[in-house]
């Protein structure tokens, strides 16, 4: 049975970790509204851009002179994966459920055949997969929006895919994050970004695209669509890029919010139960004493 002492050191220890506990889930509740808010005020403007290159790409994708960020190289052979993953742990399951997924990938291309290589966002990540795979690790990116996420960064990243693509270090790049759903669910998620793969339709079908002027519609482009792919698909590979690591943010403090929840709740228990254990001890020592003295004082 422990002692008083070790009683009382326990609970001193995890009314710290409490209230650490308490302060980190606090900052993540500040955090994430803001990483929210981004994540949100983000998404119509990707999506839009989405669906200008999508018509474009309509057009273009059987010519034979399309960019090959629209068409593709024409093989299917070396894959780059780009996991998104955070810098800091103590967030739940939000960096095991990336990983979980990027693992089943480069499992699954493997097998195929196919040669892989992996680019890592975030500590955690690259961590993680050096164990098993750093043969296949190509590059490395941590401190990624350590202050605030800027879209230069996401420029860089960028830049980095599209060098290598050009010296035809790959064939398909798809990027792995989470999407920020809710503060207590994040959808692993993994887009191709390399050939551009169009959106999928809407929920609403043709009808909900017919409300919104998208169907049927004919435009005339000024310059020619060679001219605007050549300058959009550059920069949509940025924005998407952009888009998931804002995504990536908000499902991090989200992650890590509920975690920190959980945690304080659990030592609150823990507390309880150890104090329910100390006060039981020490009624058993008081009870033993008074039991010596009663015994020492008939033995008189």
């Amino acid at each position: 049975m422990a002692s008083l002492k070790d009683l009382r050191n326990r609970i001193r220890s995890v009314r710290s970790t409490q209230k650490i506990t308490s302060a980190m889930k606090m900052v993540a509740a500040s955090r994430l509204r803001r990483a929210q808010e981004q994540a949100e005020a983000a998404r119509p403007y990707a999506q839009r851009m989405e669906r200008v290159l999508a018509s474009l790409a309509q057009r273009m994708a059987a010519l034979p002179g399309a960019p090959p960020l629209l068409g593709g190289t024409g093989r299917d052979d070396t894959h780059l994966l780009v996991v998104a993953t955070s810098d800091r742990g103590l967030a739940g399951g939000f960096n095991a459920s990336i990983l979980r997924e990027a693992r089943r990938r480069i499992r699954e291309l493997d097998n195929a055949g196919k040669t892989v290589k992996v680019l890592t966002i975030g500590r955690k990540g690259r961590d993680s997969l050096r164990r098993d795979y750093a043969r296949l690790i190509h590059d490395s990116l941590t401190e990624i929006g350590r202050r605030r996420l800027s879209f230069e960064e996401a420029r860089d990243i960028s830049v980095r895919i599209l060098t290598l693509f050009e010296a035809g270090g790959f064939d398909v790049c798809t990027i792995i994050y989470n999407r920020f759903q809710s503060a207590m669910t994040q959808i692993v998620t993994a887009q191709q970004l390399i050939p551009f793969a169009p959106p999928s339709a809407p929920p609403g079908g043709a009808g909900e695209a017919a409300s919104t002027g998208l169907a049927g519609a004919i435009y005339e482009f000024e310059p020619s669509e060679e001219e605007i792919l050549a300058e959009l698909l550059p920069n949509n590979l940025a924005v998407q890029i952009f888009t998931a690591l804002l995504e990536n943010a908000a499902s991090e403090q989200g992650a890590r919010m509920t975690a920190m929840d959980n945690a304080t709740r659990n030592a609150g228990d823990m507390i309880d139960r150890l104090t329910m254990n100390y006060n039981r001890t020490r009624q058993a020592v008081i009870t033993k004493e008074l039991i010596e003295i009663i015994s020492g004082a008939e033995a008189l």
